[in-house]
């Protein structure tokens, strides 16, 4: 395993910011770690990345324990903090030429990183002058410099532009394809383009861990949210009579949004029941489950 985390605890003071967490990541696997803020992400990931040591429990990064044996983990990891710290006096080449100094790195690996992350039209400026966006680039080259197995980015594409969010999720991409990433972000769109599997904290605790796809449609499969448009007004009562409905809720005018746990299709039942009463159905919307709306659901459970 690239990563492996097991009963991994942290407080602060009295506040615990992880609570026995444990999961592992294989080689090769670009994985989503999701959660609202202060769910325990950025704690995490410095723990992997040996900024912080845990109070309890064990995790590994290529085999080295980040507790015993972190010279070894740094060697092995790339990291890109939230906060993506920078010498904003320093030009691009002459930042990234000091961070090969650290990990001694041939100096040809600067104009390889800077390819590679896009940075080539802004290489000759000082990080200062950048926007935030290449500023985030600079960051990430800074990361890929010493060609580590594990890359870990805390909300990689922050302040990014439509179009350089593009460029960002293909090298993410692309990087994924013999390396491991681990990788928050708030941005649902990034991790459903991104992610072969989705990790959720919340309160410091996994609430699931799951394939992206396999996620979202296990959770379609327990609900079905249905719009409905009746050509007249319903009496909710009579709603109640339909098979396997759970809630109901009367959103404009005629128009209905109705929960079902049926593991079939309900929209003949639908059909049927309109017809039976008298009604005619001018609209009919299966409304699909997305991550987002599982994020939200699973965040909000106590």
């Amino acid at each position: 395993m690239s990563i492996e985390v097991q009963d991994i605890s942290k407080h602060y003071g009295e506040q615990k910011a992880l609570d026995a967490v444990s999961f592992s990541i294989k080689r090769g696997e670009i994985v989503g770690f999701l959660g609202p803020n202060g769910a325990g992400k950025s704690t995490l990931m410095k723990i992997l990345t040996t900024y912080l040591s845990a109070d309890s429990g064990l995790a590994m990064v290529n085999g080295s324990n980040v507790e015993t044996e972190q010279k070894a983990v740094q060697k092995s990891v790339g990291y890109l903090p939230e906060h993506n710290p920078l010498y904003l006096d320093l030009y691009v080449r002459e930042y990234l030429a000091f961070n090969a100094d650290v990990y001694k790195v041939k100096k040809s690996r600067i104009e390889d990183v800077i390819q590679l992350t896009g940075l080539s039209p802004e290489a000759h400026k000082k990080i200062g002058a950048l926007s935030k966006g290449y500023r985030q680039r600079v960051g990430l080259a800074a990361a890929l410099l010493h060609d580590p197995e594990v890359l870990i980015l805390d909300e990689p594409t922050t302040g990014l532009d439509p179009n350089q969010l593009v460029e960002i999720r293909d090298l993410i991409r692309n990087i994924g394809k013999d390396k491991t990433v681990f990788l928050s972000t708030h941005i649902m769109q990034e991790v459903e383009a991104i992610c072969d599997r989705v990790i959720i904290i919340n309160h410091g605790r996994i609430v699931t861990d799951k394939k992206l796809g396999t996620l979202v449609d296990d959770n379609n499969k327990l609900e079905q949210v249905i719009e409905v448009e009746f050509d007249m007004p319903v009496n909710a009562e009579l709603l109640e009579g339909i098979p396997t409905i759970v809630s109901y809720t009367n959103t404009n005018g005629n128009v209905w949004e109705l929960i079902f746990t049926a593991e079939y299709d309900i929209r003949p039942v639908l059909f049927d029941f309109a017809h039976e009463n008298g009604l005619k159905t001018l609209q009919l919307t299966l409304k699909n489950k997305n991550l987002e709306t599982v994020f939200r659901e699973m965040t909000h459970k106590k």
